[in-house]
């Protein structure tokens, strides 16, 4: 590089015929009579201090914009933090513990029994906490896979109608073997199946009960299908999957079949469960894949059974009659026919208190009986969409009490 020197145009320098510049090759500057070259220096030097001010200021601000944003992000994980950090935070359990919590699942614990799990009931001496604790049957195939889906979907929901998880145990039995359960909050009333089928209670559901609870199944899923993301899509909706607290207020549980809506999770396929017989839609049969309409149709079919007392399965669903056929048929001037006897059997005022107005009431039952048999078409596009079917049940209830 030729370094430059700028000739200057004061003083004597402003008369270009008072001196010569012959001979000084590095001038530059100066008159224009003298015919050198402009000086390229201090221009550059002041061209170039702009635009590295400018790059500063938009690096600093930037920098601060992306601090921030880590600050806010973080405030707000710490104030609401997911299922699993909170598992993390207030409970950690041993496989020991667990023996110890349900008199090492002895028979006299044990509430219930499917294909992949055993659930005892058992209280955790360090805090004292009735509980409910499922052990996953690993040795049986597809187990290992229930209880991953179960955990991840357990990471991302909160709801007032789930059943709430308190955590999970990942270990090895005292023989050395693999061991693996979920443990989650008791709820006291047992599942919607002992209340219609079983003779744990000899109280049974009024209409006011048994609205309030599909009110409840029907929250569940608006939330899992269009207030989670990825949505959630159940799989597994029946009568034993919904437990019952000291008010009687209905809560989701078992995610073990559960799929997250758009993931590889929930790719066409034609193996692997999808569902439990009478409550899974017949498209599942065929090998479509699993859809928020399919948690629909379980739920019109749970629908019908907590209206009609009879399960899908029952032995008069014989020769193409199902429990939707049968409720369908009843409409719209049988219903009556159709409903749980120790439903009608109840005293109207036990059954539903402060209602007088009994056409009102048997309105109100073939109503819920219609939903029912909207939600269980057999063609997917036609079913109802849960948002609707929330909207048509609180009105459903409203116009019991208002009665």
């Amino acid at each position: 590089m030729i370094w430059r020197v700028k000739y200057p145009v004061l003083g004597v320098f402003a008369n270009a015929s008072a001196f010569t510049v012959l001979g000084n090759s590095r001038l530059c500057g100066g008159l224009p009579e003298l015919g050198l070259p402009k000086c390229k220096g201090t221009h550059d030097k002041h061209k170039k201090k702009f635009p590295l001010f400018i790059i500063f200021i938009l690096i600093a601000s930037t920098l601060f914009s992306i601090l921030s944003f880590a600050y806010v992000w973080c405030k707000k994980k710490k104030s609401q933090p997911s299922q699993l950090s909170r598992n993390e935070q207030f409970m950690k359990v041993s496989y020991a513990q667990l023996v110890k919590a349900t008199n090492g699942f002895s028979q006299a614990n044990l509430i219930g029994e499917g294909g992949f799990s055993s659930v005892y009931k058992g209280i955790l001496d360090d805090h004292d906490d009735r509980c409910v604790v499922k052990v996953i049957h690993l040795q049986n195939r597809g187990a290992h896979r229930s209880f991953t889906a179960e955990c991840e979907v357990w990471r991302s929901i909160r709801h007032r109608n789930l059943l709430k998880i308190i955590t999970s145990c990942s270990s090895l039995d005292f023989q050395g073997n693999d061991f693996k359960a979920l443990v989650y909050e008791f709820m006291p009333n047992g599942s919607l199946h002992d209340w219609l089928h079983s003779n744990v209670t000899t109280t049974k559901l009024n209409l006011l009960q048994r609205i309030n609870i599909l009110i409840n199944v029907a929250s569940a899923l608006d939330y899992l299908h269009n207030h989670c993301l990825p949505a959630i899509i159940h799989c597994d909706l029946k009568p034993s999957n919904i437990l019952l607290d000291d008010d009687m207020v209905a809560h989701v549980g078992d995610f073990g079949l559960a799929r997250f809506l758009g993931t590889n999770s929930n790719k066409n396929s034609t193996s692997g469960i999808r569902g439990t017989i009478g409550y899974a839609p017949p498209e599942y049969g065929v090998g479509s894949k699993m859809t928020s309409s399919g948690d629909v149709y379980s739920f019109g079919i749970l629908l019908l059974e907590v209206m009609t007392g009879k399960r899908p399965t029952d032995n008069i669903f014989i020769e193409g009659l199902s429990l939707h056929r049968f409720a369908d048929m009843a409409l719209p001037d049988h219903v009556i026919d159709v409903i749980d006897d120790d439903l009608l059997n109840l005293h109207q005022e036990d059954a539903i208190p402060m209602i007088a107005d009994v056409k009102k009431i048997e309105e109100c039952m073939a109503s819920t009986v219609k939903l029912g048999v909207s939600c269980s078409v057999d063609s997917p596009a036609q079913r109802l969409n849960i948002v609707n079917v929330v909207h048509e049940l609180q009105h459903i209830l409203d116009t019991l009490q208002n009665s």
